[in-house]
């Protein structure tokens, strides 16, 4: 089970990098861990912080890199991620999209993103938008002034709305769209169909029960 994603409205932090691979996102030192936990406070490690990180070091003691984003003050409690071309590139490590979650992000704009993390933003619970170059830099121009952009994510109507002011559309694709909207990743939306799985399974077993008939001793 994920969150449903419905309407989301939060702050929205500018990450003006093109080509931000899923290392930069969550360092390798801290891959130690299947578990979808525990990833958050070393997002952006390597740019949020000064010194070199490793597992066990409380980030709260650690000195901050006041000049990147998401140290600034005006970008604290942010939920919208705003990027630049390519964004989720490098490995296919999963455990990029769970620090983002972790640490609050639910939608991430950008113009295009690597596959491999394009994909597994949908399987925990992440929206990703894809925007043309025109429109994120709109949105950058906005985000970078004197106080934070909030924005209005409505996926089910797929508008996005910029401080109450601009309705911008965006496209998504409805076999993806339905599992967010309803908190289900790939588990939970074969689960729906548990009925379906059943009855299938029952009318094979009679016209076809042979491949039952078997000898477990």
């Amino acid at each position: 089970m994920m969150d449903p994603f419905d309407v989301h409205r939060g702050s929205v932090v500018p990450l003006d990098r093109a080509n931000v691979d899923t290392d930069q996102i969550i360092p390798k030192q801290f891959l130690k861990s299947i578990k979808r936990t525990g990833f958050g406070e070393n997002l952006f490690d390597a740019w949020r912080f000064m010194d070199e990180g490793e597992i066990g070091k409380n980030p709260n003691e650690r000195e901050m890199n006041r000049e990147f984003v998401l140290n600034d003050p005006r970008y604290q409690g942010v939920s919208i991620l705003l990027g630049r071309q390519n964004f989720g590139c490098g490995s296919s490590r999963e455990h990029a999209v769970w620090a983002l979650s972790e640490f609050g992000i639910r939608c991430v704009i950008a113009p295009s993103f690597a596959d491999i993390f394009y994909n597994n933003c949908f399987k925990n619970g992440l929206l990703p938008i894809v925007f043309k170059d025109k429109i994120i830099d709109y949105l950058f121009d906005l985000a970078t002034g004197p106080r934070a952009l909030e924005i209005e994510v409505n996926l089910e109507t797929q508008w996005l709305t910029v401080d109450s002011v601009d309705d911008i559309p965006f496209e998504i694709d409805p076999g993806r769209k339905e599992p967010l909207l309803l908190g289900l990743d790939d588990i939970g939306m074969t689960f729906k169909h548990s009925d379906d799985i059943r009855d299938f399974e029952a009318r094979h077993r009679q016209v076809m029960p042979w491949v039952f008939d078997h000898d477990d001793t």
